[in-house]
């Protein structure tokens, strides 16, 4: 899947599919035990929800995890530069 995650703030990503934002990832609590969300913008019915999206959020251990279910999404500055 073509995923990018466009940082805005530290722990904050737009999610992009094919260059548009479906989605926000972000932080929650401190860096040794954060968990970081991944939420649709629109809550779609199931069968209109892009892949790998099975719930309008999923949750995840780190930012690693997250870019690895997003088939390994690059992630750029929202300047546009990497």
């Amino acid at each position: 899947m073509p995923y990018n995650l466009v940082r805005l703030a530290p722990g904050s990503y737009d999610v992009l599919l094919n260059g548009v934002i479906i989605a926000s990832l972000v932080r929650s609590g401190e860096t040794d035990d954060a968990t970081w969300t991944a939420e649709l913008l629109v809550d779609l019915p199931p069968g209109e929800r892009p892949a790998p999206f099975t719930e309008a959020e999923h949750t995840f251990g780190s930012l690693e995890e997250a870019r690895q279910w997003l088939g390994g999404a690059d992630i750029r500055d929202a300047g546009g530069m990497s």
